[in-house]
């Protein structure tokens, strides 16, 4: 009896090690340790898209555009102003500090920059992880992109185009938008091919539309989908009532209005 009380004691004391081991090797396998407690990580909403342009010794500065997804990834694009025609992309994981207030982009090619996280800023740090100060300090912040939650994050259905009615079963596919905050993109349909791009908020609900793609198929009736395309090239702000969506150009009638799909 007594020997199998010793082996259960022991059982029960490798059981705990064991689930220790695990635990703390979870919190590890990223290369990050938990944090906890009030801090940017845990207390602000740091993904999205942030922007800058700051100070270059060669150009006339270096445009910045920095996405941070939850998980733990990001993608960039940087243009040296009157230097590059072209600007450069690259993407990469990211990596909070213990204290959860700095994180620090890791570029495959090896490289890396840390930013101190603020509310809907980051600020650019040197190379041994300090702020700026100095005169161009101020030069040397992110901005996040405005992110609007009654727009985002939710399927809007194409309802009326430039004035007319659209039924549902009227166009060869439904046409609607579905505006991402995370990675300031959107995608839907035209009525007949997908499409997608970017687009960005400003104060007093102003919106502008990037570029917008799409596949190539050909539809019967390709009419509805280039005046969608012409909305997006068109529009310069948006309103919502009640479940309704109006995109518009300055204070003229609506260009399109959408209906929300409800779940």
């Amino acid at each position: 009896m007594l020997v199998i009380i010793i082996l259960n004691k022991m059982q029960k004391s490798w059981f705990s090690i064991g689930l220790i081991s695990l635990l703390w090797a979870l919190s590890n396998c990223s290369g990050q340790r938990v944090t906890t407690g009030h801090n940017s990580l845990n207390a602000l909403d740091w993904p999205g898209v942030y922007k800058g342009t700051i100070p270059c010794a060669d150009c006339a500065g270096i445009v910045i555009t920095l996405t941070l997804m939850k998980d733990l990834t990001f993608t960039r694009t940087v243009t040296y102003v009157g230097k590059e025609d072209r600007p450069r992309y690259d993407k990469g994981t990211l990596r909070w500090n213990s204290s959860g207030s700095v994180l620090t982009l890791d570029s495959k090619d090896g490289s890396f920059q840390s930013y101190q996280v603020g509310e809907n800023v980051l600020f650019h740090l040197d190379q041994e992880g300090k702020r700026i100060t100095g005169d161009l300090a101020d030069r040397y912040i992110l901005h996040k992109n405005k992110t609007d939650g009654r727009l985002e994050g939710k399927k809007w259905i194409l309802t009326e185009l430039m004035g007319q009615k659209i039924e549902a079963g009227q166009t060869n596919r439904q046409a609607f938008l579905l505006f991402d905050p995370e990675k300031a993109t959107f995608t839907g349909n035209g009525s007949c091919n997908n499409l997608f791009g970017t687009y960005e908020l400003k104060e007093g609900d102003r919106i502008s539309f990037g570029e917008a793609a799409g596949t190539l198929m050909a539809c019967p009736d390709m009419e509805p989908e280039d005046r969608f395309f012409e909305v997006l090239k068109t529009a310069d702000n948006y309103s919502i009532s009640d479940s309704t969506l109006s995109l518009n150009k300055a204070r003229m009638a609506p260009l399109a209005r959408f209906t929300l799909e409800h779940p």
